[in-house]
């Protein structure tokens, strides 16, 4: 059998549970899930060890898999435009330095990956610890998996509905349970990334969009274009945010992440 006939497998990990989900024509069919907690170690170790779990329970198979991390275990930062770089290499390396001045030298080893931009526009940077990496790819080879892609769910949620917001100024709220991210977008380019930790209930929603305004000096005008996604919520969005969400979406948070990888 050919790799490309091979099934499709995407889990997500969650910030305190983890699913696992074959993807059969379009469609995702749950395989397994299980709750975890704090594990010695890193913060993400006892998310690494449930994967390691759930596909062990499965058994080895042909299938490529796709990982989708909650916003818990990835760390962003907003990287401004500068001419004097003139090489990926002097790129990343200034916004290593970035990162370094947000996170301090827990940032030296992480591993990055930047948004393109136009020239003159900042740039987006995400960054994830390398032993979780190392850790992901060495669970996935256990289990005889093919490692296609480790995607922040911010990104992948924001590519998907990219298309339905407007081209100038929009703010993009994604609430996940326990935390919240936030995408600010002015004049074309970006404008600041944030993600917090937090309930996501409306009244938690609409005070971090609130402090999030003040903080950027938003004008009411602005504030027509606010756009939330909250995977698996089946509530009308707070007043004052535009509900974006994924045609016949699961009311299961994990499953309704799933459904934002390509």
């Amino acid at each position: 059998m050919s790799l490309s006939l091979a099934e499709r497998r995407i889990a997500v990990l969650g910030a305190t549970r983890l699913a696992l989900f074959r993807r059969r024509r379009g469609e995702l069919e749950l395989l397994g899930g299980v709750e975890y907690g704090p594990a010695e170690g890193p913060v993400w170790s006892g998310a690494a060890q449930a994967l390691e779990r759930l596909l062990g329970e499965q058994g080895r198979r042909r299938a490529s898999l796709d990982l989708l991390l909650s916003s818990r275990f990835v760390r962003f930062a907003l990287i401004p435009w500068s001419e004097q770089l003139a090489s990926p290499e002097e790129l990343e390396a200034y916004a290593r330095f970035r990162f370094q001045e947000i996170y301090g030298a827990l940032a030296d080893d992480w591993l990055l990956r930047l948004s393109p931009a136009p020239a003159g526009q900042p740039r987006l940077a995400a960054a994830i610890e390398r032993g979780l990496l190392e850790r992901l790819q060495g669970v996935c080879k256990d289990a005889g998996l093919r490692l296609c892609s480790v995607q922040p769910y911010l990104m992948a949620a924001f590519n998907r509905f990219a298309g339905q917001l407007p081209a100038g100024d929009f703010l993009f709220v994604l609430a996940e349970p326990g935390r919240s991210s936030l995408l600010l977008a002015r004049a074309g380019g970006w404008a600041a990334v944030r993600s917090v930790s937090g309930d996501d209930d409306d009244a938690a929603l609409l005070a971090l969009v609130e402090r999030e305004s003040e903080l950027q000096g938003l004008e009411d005008a602005a504030r027509s274009a606010f756009y939330l996604h909250a995977p698996g919520r089946t509530a009308p969005p707070p007043a004052g945010l535009h509900a974006l969400e994924l045609p016949r979406a699961s009311a299961d948070t994990l499953q309704a992440m799933a459904q934002a990888v390509n």
